[in-house]
């Protein structure tokens, strides 16, 4: 039984390990430290709109064998929406992964220096860091090998060792667990918090994602028939995903301080409680959440592009590799410098706040559409559950763009 399920493991890993970076967790951190157990809800509704998104744009993946920048490149025939649609794309997705790379690989390094000291290195008087390079070279090698299968298995090990990793450390915080399942099941609204509640949707549910799942189902599976498979994969990858966002949030809960901005910080709340051990769980937690969206974020950055702009899009072909390896490298750089993309992530906030609902609506267009899903089209339940969630990017979508404008 084992045996067959890790047979019929498909992206779904992947897509849980690109939505948990050392953004969501420090978002999860915040949520605990400054509400306790009250936001749970707020993951709990993440989760189910990403397994509803992210059913559809596999199921689409898998019928038509294209990804969803294909579908959206050859479906909208006006070329003014057209070309509006490419360059949101393209900005959102590849300007914005880019700059998102970095925290990512900041995040691993946050881990990393929790259990070791990071060495410097002088150039022309400016100091860098090396262990953002130390990661680079590890996301730079499981990409460049091209081998879906080498890629699969090394992320789903660091979703794993993510997991057990914040498992651990919110079991050892000895949670309430009627408290927990009251807060995941009744939704509260303490003062203040809906910021916080926007932020724990919005690092759940990403548009990236969309065009990740699809590209990788079609490459994993090829026959419509597998359908079953890829959503059970979905859901338990996803749960999975929401389960270790729980768990730093449930592990936050338990400090009573309220100097805590980040995981690093959260370790050392911890340490009172039960001593040193905390500081590596969550060190190994925080270093795998970082590799994971180092690795996927340059990678579905590859799938939109290569995609949107009709270019072959093969693990293994030059165009392909050119824009995740400018995605890492930009990444490393902005890591190595201490360089605060303040102004390219604001700008990314604001093309995902736009993008999200639309692609979340041409989603669940395309997979209404006889001409291209037929017999695989959505149901009237998907489709009421798709609009109830485009409703909410739309809110989302707002409230991102306008925090953003409030903070300028």
């Amino acid at each position: 039984m084992i045996k067959n399920w890790l047979k019929n493991i498909g992206p779904g890993p992947l897509v849980a390990a690109a939505f948990i970076g050392p953004g969501t967790v420090t978002v999860c951190t915040l949520a605990g430290v400054n509400f306790g157990y009250a936001l749970l809800w707020a993951m709990a509704l993440s989760i189910f709109a990403t397994i509803v998104l992210q059913e559809m744009a596999a199921r689409l993946g898998i019928v038509t064998q294209k990804g969803l920048s294909e579908i959206i490149r050859q479906e909208i025939k006006n070329p003014i929406a057209k070309a509006f649609a490419i360059i949101l794309i393209l900005s959102a997705i590849v300007i914005g992964n880019a700059a998102y790379e970095a925290g990512n690989i900041s995040g691993g390094v946050l881990g990393l220096e929790t259990l070791i000291r990071s060495p410097q290195i002088e150039v022309f008087n400016s100091s860098f860091k090396t262990l953002p390079l130390f990661l680079g070279v590890i996301a730079f090698v499981i990409l460049y090998l091209g081998n879906y299968k080498l890629l699969e298995r090394a992320l789903v090990s660091l979703v794993i060792l993510m997991s057990v990793a914040f498992l651990t450390t919110a079991i050892l915080t000895k949670p309430d667990l009627s408290e927990v399942l009251k807060s995941i099941f009744i939704p509260a609204l303490p003062e203040k918090s809906i910021l916080t509640i926007i932020a724990l949707v919005g690092t759940t549910v990403v548009p990236y994602n969309l065009f990740l799942h699809a590209s990788l189902a079609q490459t994993k599976w090829k026959n419509k028939s597998d359908i079953k498979f890829a959503r059970k994969d979905t859901v338990i990858a996803v749960i999975l995903g929401g389960v270790v966002s729980m768990c730093v949030i449930i592990s936050a809960s338990a400090i009573n301080s309220q100097s805590v901005s980040n995981a690093a910080d959260l370790a050392k709340g911890l340490e009172p409680l039960f001593g040193s051990n905390a500081k590596y769980f969550l060190a190994l937690g925080l270093f795998a959440a970082g590799v994971t969206s180092a690795i996927t974020a340059p990678l579905a950055a590859a799938y939109v592009a290569t995609g949107v702009l009709g270019w072959r899009t093969d693990l293994k072909s030059k165009k392909f590799r050119a824009v995740w390896m400018v995605i890492l490298v930009l990444g490393v750089v902005f890591s190595s410098v201490g360089f605060k993309s303040i102004e390219i992530i604001q700008f990314a906030q604001v093309a995902n706040g736009l993008l999200l609902p639309i692609i979340a609506g041409f989603l669940i267009w395309a997979v209404n559409r006889s001409s291209i899903l037929g017999a695989y089209k959505n149901s009237k339940l998907q489709n009421i559950l798709g609009i109830i969630i485009l409703i909410i990017t739309i809110f989302l979508g707002a409230k991102g763009i306008l925090s953003v404008f409030k903070w300028n």
